[in-house]
């Protein structure tokens, strides 16, 4: 697990921010609301949680050996999450190399995308558009959410609630830290075995993901249809579905475009110079 964020952080500080030319043009107010929302975690346990999540999570899943798309894809996500409401999170972003069709996001900032998502995906901005959906589902806490009501939020209860409100920083030591981060793995190990974080979110809880990424996408500087292409690409894909099938997690893309058809004109506006960056995806996820 420690060997995976090395290499991931390291992917992501060979080159500084993902740079764009264009103008980021106004930063839109949307969303800051539900940042505070789940508060029964705090960013040290959210964070220690993820991480266990995603190690349990590789355990079945391996990661693509192709060290520019991993890089590339990081970039990307770290780029976007710059213009999330949550920009100091430690993100993280990974492809696994698998052909379904699926992305995932885990409490505390990492997610992780299928190889057989963005052979499908036909520009920078459609991946923008993903990455940005599921930056949302963190900055929201989604995730926590699904924990609580899956009756699983006693899993936190043994952690000192001294060692949580120091808010330690991740690097240093000490037991304290260690505590958190064993809390973590085995809570993050016991969320995989149940299935939890692979159950369906709450549609409501979709779909306002959806709305978030348009914005965080545009904030970025990525054409705010990117997710709209994306939608229009898994509609093709309906009938591909098994349980670890991102069409089996979500809504009916016919029905999220419904959704978005009245929001995504409205955030439009604000676009400047909108990047869909088709020949640079196309270079990079060969």
């Amino acid at each position: 697990m420690r060997a995976f964020l090395a290499t991931i952080a390291l992917a992501a500080a060979v080159t500084p921010a993902f740079a764009i030319d264009f103008n980021i043009g106004k930063i839109i107010d949307y969303g800051k609301k539900a940042v505070d929302a789940n508060k029964d975690y705090t960013e040290e346990q959210e964070i220690a949680l993820g991480e266990g999540i995603l190690a349990g999570f590789l355990g079945a899943a391996p990661l693509s050996q192709d060290a520019n798309l991993q890089r590339y894809v990081n970039r990307v996500g770290r780029w976007l999450a710059l213009h999330s409401d949550r920009p100091d999170l430690p993100w993280t972003f990974a492809v696994i190399e698998t052909d379904t069709i699926n992305a995932f996001a885990f409490p505390g900032g990492n997610v992780v995308v299928s190889s057989g998502l963005l052979k499908r995906l036909g520009s920078e901005s459609e991946l923008a558009g993903v990455l940005a959906h599921e930056i949302a589902h963190v900055v929201k806490k989604h995730q926590l959410a699904a924990i609580k009501s899956g009756g699983l939020a006693d899993l936190g209860t043994s952690i000192a609630q001294d060692a949580a409100s120091d808010r330690i920083g991740r690097s240093g030591g000490g037991a304290a830290v260690q505590q958190v981060k064993s809390w973590g793995a085995n809570a993050g190990l016991d969320l995989v075995k149940k299935g939890v974080f692979l159950r369906p979110l709450d549609r409501g809880l979709e779909y306002d993901a959806d709305r978030l990424a348009i914005v965080i996408a545009t904030r970025s500087g990525y054409d705010p249809y990117g997710l709209v292409g994306a939608l229009q690409m898994l509609a093709q894909y309906r009938g591909e579905t098994n349980e670890a099938s991102l069409l089996s997690t979500h809504p009916a893309p016919a029905d999220r475009l419904a959704e978005l058809e009245k929001f995504v004109p409205t955030i439009e506006k604000y676009s400047k110079q909108p990047q869909l960056l088709e020949a640079r995806y196309k270079q990079m996820v060969r």
